[in-house]
């Protein structure tokens, strides 16, 4: 019988949440997918889940890109509410940099909600300015 690893966490007030490690990979494609829909309905036809590329990742989302088209790397992150801040910027800024892009983000999913209008972005000042302003400090 194949082994299973299981999470298990406090969210407050004594709680705990057991997820096993294929109910959190689904988790995370489910917030991909609709990270991806949201941003094609929005933003472009042409943007995608990102295919996988081994030990180069570029992060989950395809063909995000600022106003003047320089490309933007997009990690989703489904930690049941949980916010890792620095080691998800981390991620982004490798992702950033595997992809050739101008900036690193990270969407992460807010416990209580489904709609992915209103889940959380997190990237570093030095990723906002460069959307803003197509320039890297």
């Amino acid at each position: 019988m194949p082994q299973v690893s299981v999470v298990r966490r406090q969210i407050g007030r004594g709680r705990e949440v057991t997820r096993s490690r294929s109910s959190a990979k689904a988790a995370g494609a489910n917030h991909e997918r609709s990270i991806a829909d949201y941003f094609k309905a929005h933003v472009s036809r042409f943007v995608d889940k990102m295919p996988k590329y081994g030990a180069k990742d570029r992060g989950d989302i395809l063909n995000v890109e600022t106003f003047n088209e320089l490309p933007v790397a997009v990690e989703c992150k489904d930690y049941g509410g949980r916010i890792e801040a620095g080691t998800w910027l981390g991620e982004a800024e490798t992702e950033r940099i595997n992809l050739g892009a101008i900036a690193g983000v990270v969407i992460a999913k807010r416990r209580g909600t489904t709609d992915p209008g209103a889940q959380i972005v997190l990237m570093t000042t030095r990723d906002l300015v460069a959307i803003l302003t197509g320039t890297r400090p």
